[in-house]
């Protein structure tokens, strides 16, 4: 039986390094890469958060999450690109495009990370390791962005060899190289060890992967019950789940939230504020397939005060109109009238849609859900802006806004893997 190898694809700076592609390709001279540079929030108001960040705006101690009013605190020459969520999309399936070339066993974590299971396939393609390097330059001479690739026996030492050393590099992470490349690194940088874990290894003068490797797993059960024999056992490197191909990642949520450039003070601009999310959620809903059984909203008040409502739905969908007004119910029956500066929608309970049972007590949704197709169609040939409804006129408001692929929720790995 051949020995389980196990590639993992992770895209560099992803965001970033797919808008900078972009520009590039519609004749900018300036590599975003190559210049202090973040991807988030909104560039004219300057609101929002980081959500990927150049090599050179690392050096300014910018980082991802922070807001966009602090990064610029940090570096005033700081270049702001908006999102473009259906360029990202793009990307990632260019992406998977490429890697099914070398395996038929594909899985997608995210939106920019995928793993492949190389197992036996060297009987076609040769050594695995000068076949990562082909991968990696095939990506980059044809879609123009870099990836990282780590190769191991098993996903979970897969993903912390991907991770060593950045950009566009090749790593191996075998279980013999366990000692050497992973158990030196700082505790922090194990998958599943997050700012809080952290806190508690660090408390017990746990400094490092091998200081939890060679502690006693007993303690820490005793501390953290399951979580920490989990980590204890991927200090270890064990991990045996086989990559699961099937297209769709196994999505919990969707969810959108902006925060506006002024106070939202009236109904009308709050409600046209939730349709502009509203209408990127139930997008992604369409692109990925996914009808939504349960529906929220959120916001938070100038005092910075945060409320949210929620809804089971009669029955699953993913029409703009029919998710539109469930929201604006929901912020009706939520909202006193306090100004507003952050507003959220997400789409939870997902299925997939496969068909759709109709209700005798509901509204019926379908001719809505037809020119929902074909708003799709049309913005995804010309741009998001390409279509818009009348009531945005001279609102100052956005027909689509908020909403990053960051706020889909994936399972943990511990589920995928």
């Amino acid at each position: 039986m051949s020995k389980s190898l196990i590639f993992h694809i992770d895209v560099n700076s992803a965001y970033l390094s797919w808008e900078a592609v972009y520009r590039l390709q519609q004749g900018d001279p300036l590599d975003l890469r190559t210049v202090p540079s973040v991807v988030g929030g909104d560039p004219l108001t300057r609101h929002g958060i980081v959500l990927a960040k150049s090599i050179p705006a690392k050096e300014y101690n910018i980082k991802t999450g922070e807001t966009l009013y602090s990064a610029l605190a940090k570096c005033p020459d700081l270049i702001i690109a908006k999102p473009n969520y259906l360029l990202f999309r793009q990307c990632s399936e260019a992406l998977s495009l490429i890697l099914r070339d070398y395996s038929p066993l594909i899985q997608q974590f995210s939106v920019d990370e995928y793993f492949l299971d190389f197992t036996a396939m060297d009987l076609l393609f040769g050594d695995p390791l000068a076949t990562a390097y082909k991968i990696k330059d095939r990506i980059k001479n044809e879609l123009g962005f870099t990836v990282n690739i780590g190769i191991s026996t098993n996903k979970l030492l897969a993903k912390m060899a991907s991770e060593l050393q950045k950009p566009d590099q090749v790593h191996t992470l075998f279980p013999e190289e366990i000692a050497e490349k992973m158990w030196p690194l700082p505790v922090g940088e194990l998958f599943m060890v997050g700012r809080a874990t952290t806190r508690q290894l660090l408390s017990r003068n746990i400094k490092t992967i091998g200081e939890l490797a060679h502690t006693d797993p007993r303690l820490l059960k005793a501390i953290m019950k399951s979580h920490g024999l989990l980590i204890w056992n991927y200090a270890h490197g064990l991990e045996n789940s086989p990559v699961r191909p099937g297209g769709r990642v196994a999505v919990k949520g969707m969810g959108n939230s902006t925060t506006t450039s002024f106070d939202v003070k009236n109904r009308r601009e709050a409600h046209l504020v939730l349709l502009s999310l509203v209408e990127t959620v139930s997008a992604r809903l369409r692109h990925d397939q996914y009808f939504a059984r349960l529906l929220s909203i959120s916001f938070r008040t100038h005092e910075f005060l945060s409320y949210s409502h929620q809804r089971q739905l009669s029955h699953a969908t993913d029409c703009t109109n029919e998710l539109w007004e469930i929201a604006c119910r929901l912020f009706d029956e939520l909202w006193k009238g306090q100004p507003l500066r952050h507003l959220g929608v997400r789409a939870s309970e997902l299925c997939q849609n496969d068909f759709l049972q109709f209700s005798f007590f509901t509204k019926d949704y379908e001719r809505d859900r037809k020119v929902d197709q074909a708003v799709d169609i049309i913005r995804q040939r010309f741009g998001s802006q390409a279509i818009m409804r009348s009531s945005y006129l001279h609102s100052g408001l956005k027909s689509m806004t908020g909403g990053v692929i960051a706020e889909e929720e994936y399972p943990a790995m511990t589920s995928l893997l």
